[in-house]
């Protein structure tokens, strides 16, 4: 059964780094000494073991499941069960069904911080989670980019119909600086976080760069490969761990 703090990481469209941001999270908050669970509930478009480059299986044990370890955080997909890059052909309450195991069949342990990686937008699953998980505290992940921005604002919406808790706003792919310079390149537009939390009337937590550089091979993702990302997480965890502290309750 899941415990301790609940954060969805959610966006309103795919291809703003809403899951980059929920493992980067999960990552920064382990690193800080936290129990930290990471579960990728986006269940027909998940990345989590792409990105973390997982090829291992979760294991069972009298008949619950047990998460995939990666450093030091717990696991858990839809990705890690199926064959392949198969595609999952289910309709919405099927996949609900595959959301209720990982919630309540996964051996999870203690948990001081569980961060859910959500389907973007507000569909069928984000609906069941609004309705099992009452007290959700939720991150609403946009780019600068205007139609993000606009498209965001209804998940952030969604959250507050149903009486959850925005934690705030997460501006991604922010701004280029290159590698030898403190310029920076404004690339998908300006301040868009910004007036997102002020529209949801709640706090912009982060603005994470693009850490692009010309000798790259590709731009780095996880906070292990650049200093620049774990600077931005880490401020960013911080913030998480002020607005819910770990309780005596979650460490029991």
């Amino acid at each position: 059964m899941l415990n301790g703090n609940v954060i969805a990481v959610t966006s309103g469209k795919g291809g703003v780094g809403k899951s980059t941001v929920a493992i980067n999270l999960a990552l920064t908050l382990a690193n800080s000494g936290k129990e930290v669970a990471l579960i990728d509930l986006d269940v027909y478009g998940n990345s989590v073991p792409k990105i973390l480059n997982i090829t291992s299986k979760p294991k069972t044990m009298n008949n619950k499941i047990i998460p995939v370890g990666y450093e030091n955080i717990k696991v858990m997909s839809m990705g890690f069960l199926t064959k392949g890059n198969d595609p999952i052909i289910w309709r919405g309450p099927m996949a609900g069904k595959m959301v209720d195991h990982f919630l309540d069949e996964v051996i999870w342990g203690k948990v001081d911080y569980a961060i859910l990686d959500m389907p973007p937008g507000t569909g069928d699953i984000s609906l069941d989670l609004h309705n099992k998980l009452p007290n959700l505290n939720e991150i609403i992940v946009t780019t600068p980019h205007p139609n993000a921005v606009h498209v965001a604002e209804r998940a952030g919406l969604m959250a507050k119909e149903t009486n959850h808790t925005i934690l705030g706003v997460v501006e991604n792919m922010s701004y280029f600086t290159p590698s030898l310079g403190t310029e920076k390149y404004f690339l998908f537009g300006k301040d868009g976080g910004q007036a997102l939390a002020t529209n949801l009337n709640t706090e912009l937590l982060a603005q994470i760069p693009i850490c692009y550089t010309q000798i790259d091979e590709q731009p780095p993702l996880l906070i292990n490969d650049s200093p620049t990302l774990l600077e931005a997480y880490q401020s960013l965890s911080d913030k998480i761990s002020r607005k819910l502290p770990v309780t005596q309750k979650n460490l029991s």
